[in-house]
């Protein structure tokens, strides 16, 4: 065999050993703009937006940040003329769906902070997603922050 048929077969040889680990890249959950706004000395909580899109359906069932003692995925709702704030078991992520983490609606509420959040830091997030009928798995997320009044709503 020719030194230039066995270097073609060795390429394409690799090619076809590398190809399925790339495959998935292109086919994972998208986690865009992550921001948190920041917070005064002494506030306890804060809030973590996004906006996530999974090819497949899945779901949002949890969310840790060693930036605080406790994080929870909250919507807020109007009841009755009140804004009202409830912590969420999950957030569905329907299949090419972009979902909106954003002030006003769904976010991410992080609870007993160890530190202000100051504009220019960021805050490491690990969101926990389910797909359905498989395992969850994590996805590792930095949250840049942004001074108050700059909430990403244009």
């Amino acid at each position: 065999m020719s030194r230039l048929l066995r270097a073609a077969l060795r390429l394409s040889l690799i090619a076809v050993v590398l190809a399925p680990a790339a495959a998935p890249a292109a086919d994972a959950i998208r986690v865009i703009d992550p921001w948190a706004r920041a917070t005064v000395p002494g506030q306890k909580v804060g809030g973590v937006y996004m906006e996530i899109v999974s090819p497949r359906d899945a779901r949002l069932v949890g969310v840790f940040s060693p930036a605080a003692g406790a994080a929870e995925v909250h919507s807020m709702t109007m009841d009755g003329g009140t804004m009202r704030m409830r912590a969420v078991e999950a957030l569905d992520l329907p299949a090419g769906t972009p979902v909106k983490l954003a002030p006003g609606g769904y976010h991410v509420m992080l609870f007993d902070l160890r530190k202000p959040l100051v504009a220019g830091e960021t805050v490491p997030l690990t969101l926990v997603i389910e797909e359905t009928g498989k395992r969850a798995h994590k996805i590792t997320v930095s949250a840049i922050v942004r001074a108050s009044g700059h909430d990403g709503q244009q």
